[in-house]
This record gives C-alpha cells, structure tokens and sequence, in this order.
C-alpha cells in the first residue's frame, strides 16, 4: 500500500472562495470565536458559510487530546472565556440560525470536561430565543456521568457524540479515547432523559473493513442512537493518518440502505457527509415525520 493514496476524480473538491471566508471571519474573531468548520478544516466549510451556518467550537481551540486524523491543534488550552455563550448568541443572532450546533475541543484539564460551559451555551440561547433548537457534540467528558448530565439537564433538542471509526483503530487513531466508553455516554445520555435524540458519525477509509463498519452501526443501534452520519475520512495533511481507502458513493448508499433497516431514523452516508453538515434538516426531517406519525 503506497504511502499516499491519490485522491479519485469524483471526490475532486471547489477551490475556497476568498470573500466567503472572510464574510465569516469578519463576524467571528471580533466575537472571539472558533468554528470547527475551520479548525478542522472541513471540506463543506465554503458552502456552510455561504448559506451563513456554522458549527461554533467552544472551550478554545487547542485540544488537549492527540488524534492522529485531527487537524485541531493538539497543547496546553487556556482558561474559557467566560463571555463566550454570550458571544455565541450574539452570532446566532446575526446570521439568524434557528438550529444550532455547537462542538467544543476536548478538555481534560478541567475537572467537568467543560460541560459546565456547554450548559451555559445553551441556557444562553434559550434565554435569547426558547425556540431555536440546539444541537450539542460533545467529547466523551472521560466518561462523567455527572459531566454528562450536566449537559442533558438542559433544553438540549440533539446530543452527538462521534465514535468517529472502528474499535480496532482507536489506538492509532483516537489513543486518549476509548470506544466503549463513546458507547456507554450515548447509551446514558439516553437513560438520563429519556426522548433526547442522539446521534453519532464516523469516517471511513482509515483501514476498516465493511464488516467492522456494519459492526459499529449495529453497537450504535443496541445504545439506541437515532441518527448516524458516515463519511470519508480526508487527511489534513500528510502528517496525519494517511488515506489508506477512498470508498466508492455506491458504498456509502450501501450503508445507508443497511442502516435504515437497522432502525435508525435518519441515516446520511456519503464522501462529503461530516457529522453537522446539513444537521437542520436532519433535525427537520426527523420532526416532520414525528408530527405525520402524531
């Protein structure tokens, strides 16, 4: 297997548009804030901002974890800005958002994780608009129950957390991780209220296998996670793990097919597919089909 994996014809990506960019820029850094869309270097990142949507990182954006397909930078974080959920809704406020995702790195240096400061985020936009619906990808807080309910004791509308790949690569890829543990948060997110959505994503092309890929949607099934996404995983640069498979679109629609018959209720799988890419409607779709079911 060469070093470097060429990528294939139809995953050719738009060159970025300067003026989009900085559109987003422009509103952010005098706010302080991150966007993973950015920090992680997310292919969809022009076409979000071009529709004014973002996925706000809170906490900084230095983590204090190390896994190898990231491009967040990995270090000592400071301390989190107290004003930071207030700034937060004042960008909701401006690009009009009424679903909003927020992530954060993850920070083991704080004794709760950071989900204090996730609460307070979320309480903060309630607090300007009751109706606007939340999304929160959370880090696995190091396996805190009470880290966890922290974050579920709020008006939360979707807890996401991404196992990210397969058990057998965590070492490599997530070494500070533990899958079972990204497990066992959604199956309590789950107990601790229950009617919260959960949702989780992983990438391929890390060296998995289809079967481990069905195995860990299936593990996602029996924890009770409603929603999935699946893409392919695009190395930042060549520092990072390598591209060891570009997966085929049929194979995506593949695992699409496959988990809607295991139950889940919205299902997205494709090359480009990234965990809050197009996480309205997703969040729309699945209340729509609640409401016709009513």
């Amino acid at each position: 297997m060469p070093a470097y994996t060429r990528r294939p014809e139809w995953l050719k990506l738009s060159p970025f548009d300067s003026a989009t960019m900085a559109a987003m820029r422009k509103l952010t850094r005098p706010l302080k804030l991150h966007t993973v869309c950015e920090s992680a270097r997310c292919p969809n990142r022009q076409k979000c901002f071009s529709e004014n949507t973002a996925t706000f990182m809170i906490l900084g954006d230095i983590c204090t974890r190390h896994c190898s397909f990231c491009a967040v930078e990995g270090g000592y974080p400071q301390r989190p800005d107290p004003g930071e959920p207030e700034n937060i809704v004042v960008a909701v406020a401006e690009l009009g958002l009424r679903h909003v995702v927020i992530t954060s790195v993850t920070r083991d240096d704080l004794a709760d994780g950071g989900s204090s400061h996730f609460a307070r985020t979320i309480n903060a936009i309630h607090e300007y608009d009751p109706d606007i619906t939340v999304e929160a990808l959370i880090p696995d807080f190091g396996g805190s129950l009470s880290a966890l309910e922290t974050v579920t004791d709020t008006s939360l509308a979707i807890l996401n957390h991404n196992v990210e790949t397969i058990s057998r690569l965590y070492p490599e890829v997530r070494p500070e991780a533990d899958y079972r543990r990204s497990l066992e948060l959604l199956r309590q997110a789950r107990l601790l209220r229950p009617g919260l959505l959960t949702k989780s994503g992983l990438m391929l092309g890390l060296g998995e296998s289809q079967e481990e890929v069905t195995e860990v949607m299936t593990d996602l099934r029996e924890v009770g996670c409603d929603f999935i996404t699946i893409g392919q995983y695009l190395a930042p640069s060549l520092n990072h793990h390598r591209v060891v498979r570009y997966v085929c679109p049929d194979e995506f629609a593949e695992y699409e097919s496959i988990g809607e018959r295991m139950g889940f209720r919205c299902v997205a799988s494709g090359p480009l597919i990234r965990s809050s890419f197009h996480a309205a409607e997703m969040y729309r779709l699945i209340s729509e089909s609640g409401r016709r079911g009513a």
